[in-house]
């Protein structure tokens, strides 16, 4: 038996419970890893609160880590007892001291790697990475608006959009988060609650608007994100902390042509190929000093609920992890 969080009825934190179980060895294909540190990220969140619907229930959460392979299923090869891997994506269950694994979704942990470092940094700078190499290809010369710019993702964005030679404008809630949001390469930091950020970011722009919006909030700042680029521009919702965006008519995009896209990563990590090039080009950017992880919170893994408290009422900036 080894100890996991687990989710029996969905709600607040509070569900999630500190639990044995049974986890069975590696069939073929697959692993047996024991977790080093466990990245928290808000898709936790959508899965303990139901937004996203789990395959089962009960579940384990968690959709990011980093550990040591201590068992191989018959007959894999590739793979070995003691080697450091990490996952980000499916499958669910991360919240666990120990997990199995299909070795076709792990990664190689380069050694130069802290294994903390790594675990709040794969699932959030792959996202990052189609975000900004994929979904849309930032430029020099591109404007881009980055919404919770000190958060896991929005951190990473700005310091990598930076590095690409993008004029870079973000979103934060208090001044704390504006440092860091500028201290991450952010050129202008808006402070959301002080001041309209529609405005701003026209007066920024000179009333131009900006190529690209990266939204993870949603509801809040859907339509003022819309509101903020310019023709053709491409309006790019990855998340929702704040709520489900209300509908969006068609007609809504067509006085300035724009694009709207909601991706996810597993879609963006569709083959083994796409998943080692999507995490190389993260593990090189981190090597090379270009994405910087700040790991500014790191809880207990019993007290998950905690952390997950945290998160949702913005006490957090920077990744978060989870140590078993």
């Amino acid at each position: 038996m080894v100890k996991a969080i687990r989710v029996h009825e969905l709600g607040g934190p509070e569900v999630l419970k500190w639990e044995d179980v049974e986890i069975g060895e590696p069939g073929d294909g697959e692993i047996r890893v024991r977790n080093k540190a466990i990245g928290l990220n808000f898709i936790d969140v959508y899965f303990r609160k139901g937004v996203y619907k789990a395959a089962t229930m009960p579940f384990t959460p968690g959709m990011e880590a980093v550990g040591e392979v201590i068992a191989v299923g018959p007959g894999l090869t590739g793979r070995k007892v003691g080697d450091l891997v990490g996952y980000a994506g499916n499958p669910m269950g991360s919240y666990a001291e120990e997990q199995i694994l299909p070795a076709n979704k792990v990664v190689p942990l380069p050694p130069s790697i802290d294994p903390i470092v790594a675990a709040s940094i794969i699932l959030k700078g792959m996202t990052a990475q189609f975000l900004l190499r994929r979904c849309f290809k930032v430029e020099p010369g591109h404007t881009i608006l980055v919404h919770a710019a000190a958060g896991g993702v929005g951190s990473l964005l700005c310091q990598w959009a930076n590095a690409l030679g993008a004029t870079v404008i973000g979103t934060v809630s208090t001044k704390e988060k504006a440092v860091q949001a500028k201290d991450d390469g952010c050129h202008h930091v808006i402070i959301y609650k002080e001041e309209d950020f529609v405005s701003r970011v026209n007066e920024i722009t000179s009333g131009k608007g900006v190529d690209v919006v990266y939204d993870s909030v949603g509801k809040d700042t859907f339509q003022g994100s819309l509101a903020c680029l310019k023709i053709r521009g491409y309006m790019v919702s990855f998340g929702q902390s704040s709520g489900t965006p209300d509908p969006v008519p068609l007609s809504a995009l067509a006085p300035k042509s724009l694009f709207l896209t909601r991706p996810s990563l597993m879609q963006y990590t569709t083959n083994r190929d796409e998943l080692l090039e999507t995490a190389g080009e993260v593990f090189a950017n981190v090597a090379s000093g270009v994405l910087r992880a700040h790991v500014n919170h790191r809880y207990p893994l019993s007290q998950a609920a905690e952390a997950h408290a945290d998160l949702e009422s913005r006490k957090t900036s920077g990744s978060v992890v989870l140590l078993p």
